[in-house]
């Protein structure tokens, strides 16, 4: 069964940083490894927004709004993902997921960010 988990939300005060992480389990390597991670965000009431993605190569693109302050990063031997972000501001604030494009209705719990002074 494939999973994915999120972590390394919490409250930060704008200016702050956080660094997300998504282990996955039940997929093989080279399924993993035959696509870019994705990670998304979502307010409740609005669509899950593409935040940002990265290939087996490194190759990394990101939404205009995180552009400069986020950065996606994989280690493809252990599947896992992470979003190092900078910067936050309270447009940030937002429930935070990865995914693999080969398991499109498969969806993690989330990690919460909450960006407020």
């Amino acid at each position: 069964q494939v999973q994915f988990v999120e972590s390394g939300g919490g409250l930060v005060q704008p200016g702050g940083s956080l660094r997300l992480s998504c282990k996955t389990s039940g997929i093989i390597t080279s399924v993993f490894n035959s696509a870019a991670m994705a990670w998304y965000r979502q307010v409740p009431d609005k669509q899950r927004e593409l935040v940002a993605s990265i290939t087996k190569s490194g190759t990394a693109n990101y939404a205009d709004s995180v552009k400069g302050r986020f950065t996606v990063s994989r280690d493809n031997a252990q599947k896992k993902a992470y979003l190092q972000m900078n910067n936050l501001n309270p447009g940030d604030t937002s429930i935070y997921y990865c995914n693999h494009p080969a398991y499109p209705t498969t969806w993690g719990q989330g990690t919460q960010v909450t960006v407020n002074s």
